[in-house]
C-alpha cells in the first residue's frame, strides 16, 4: 500500500512539473516582433516586398550571427515627402531597407563604443553613399546619415542574438537620397582685346601715298603742257599755208 502511495505521488509530481514547464520558445520572426509592438505596419510591408523578412528570419535561426535592426514607424513613414518611395526602384528599397539593418548584435551600452561609420547590411559605407554614425549622450544613440539626424527612442525587442530598436525616422542613405553636389560654374570667358591700332605703319604709309599722288599731278601737268605745245604748233602750220 505505501509503495502505491508513493508511486501516485511520484506520478502526480511529474504531470505537475510537465503542465508548469515552460515551453522552449519558437524561431525568431521578425515581422512578428514588429507586429506585436504594433505602429510598423509600412516597415513590415517593406521587409515583406523586399523579401529581407525572410532572409532576416534564415539568418537569425541557422546561424549564431547577431544583428540590430533600426525601425522605423509608420509615422515616421508618413512624415517623407509625399512620393519618396515611389521615387526609387525596388532595388533601391532593398538598399533603403537593408540599410537599417547593422549585421552586428548592439546593446545600447555597444553603441557608445562604436567605431564611425557603422557597416549596415545596403554595404559601401564611404561617404556619398551609406554611411551611418552614432553618438552617444548617457543612454542616448543619436543617428546621422548625412540626410536626416534620429535617436532611439526605444527598444521594441533584445535577447542575445537580435535587438530592434525604434526610430522616429526614415534612416535615408545619402546614396538614394543625398541632394547633388552643383554643378561647377562654366569659367568666364576672357574679355575680348581690342586689336591695337598701327600707328607707325599707318604713318608709314601716308608718305608713300602721298609721293604717289604728286608723282601722278606732274605727270598730268607735263602732259597737258606737250598737248598745248603741239596744238599751237598745228595753227601756226596752217596760218602758213594759208598766206
Amino acid at each position: 500500500m505505501a509503495k502505491l502511495f508513493y508511486f501516485l505521488l511520484l506520478l502526480f509530481i511529474q504531470t505537475i512539473s510537465a503542465q508548469v514547464a515552460p515551453t522552449p520558445a519558437g524561431p525568431t520572426n521578425i515581422t512578428q516582433v514588429l507586429e506585436k509592438a504594433g505602429q510598423f505596419t509600412t516597415f513590415i510591408k517593406l521587409l515583406k516586398a523586399t523579401q529581407t523578412a525572410d532572409r532576416l528570419n534564415s539568418q537569425l535561426n541557422n546561424s549564431n550571427q547577431g544583428l540590430t535592426l533600426f525601425a522605423p514607424t509608420d509615422n515616421a513613414f508618413s512624415s517623407l515627402k509625399a512620393g519618396t518611395l515611389n521615387s526609387i526602384n525596388s532595388q533601391d528599397q532593398m538598399q533603403l531597407v537593408q540599410f537599417h539593418i547593422l549585421p552586428t548584435l548592439y546593446s545600447i551600452s555597444q553603441f557608445q563604443t562604436a567605431s564611425n561609420p557603422l557597416h549596415t547590411q545596403a554595404g559601401n559605407s564611404d561617404d556619398g553613399e551609406y554611411p551611418l554614425n552614432v553618438t552617444t549622450s548617457g543612454n542616448q544613440v543619436n543617428l546621422t546619415t548625412g540626410v536626416v539626424d534620429t535617436t532611439v527612442s526605444n527598444t521594441i525587442f533584445s535577447d542575445n542574438q537580435l535587438a530592434v530598436y525604434q526610430v522616429d525616422k526614415v534612416l535615408l542613405p545619402m546614396a538614394l537620397f543625398g541632394s547633388a553636389a552643383p554643378a561647377a560654374a562654366p569659367a568666364e570667358a576672357p574679355a575680348p582685346t581690342k586689336p591695337e591700332k598701327n600707328v607707325r605703319a599707318g604713318a608709314a604709309d601716308s608718305p608713300s601715298g602721298s609721293s604717289d599722288s604728286s608723282a601722278d599731278a606732274s605727270s598730268a601737268v607735263s602732259l597737258k603742257r606737250k598737248t598745248v605745245e603741239v596744238v599751237t604748233f598745228v595753227f601756226a602750220v596752217i596760218a602758213v599755208s594759208c598766206f
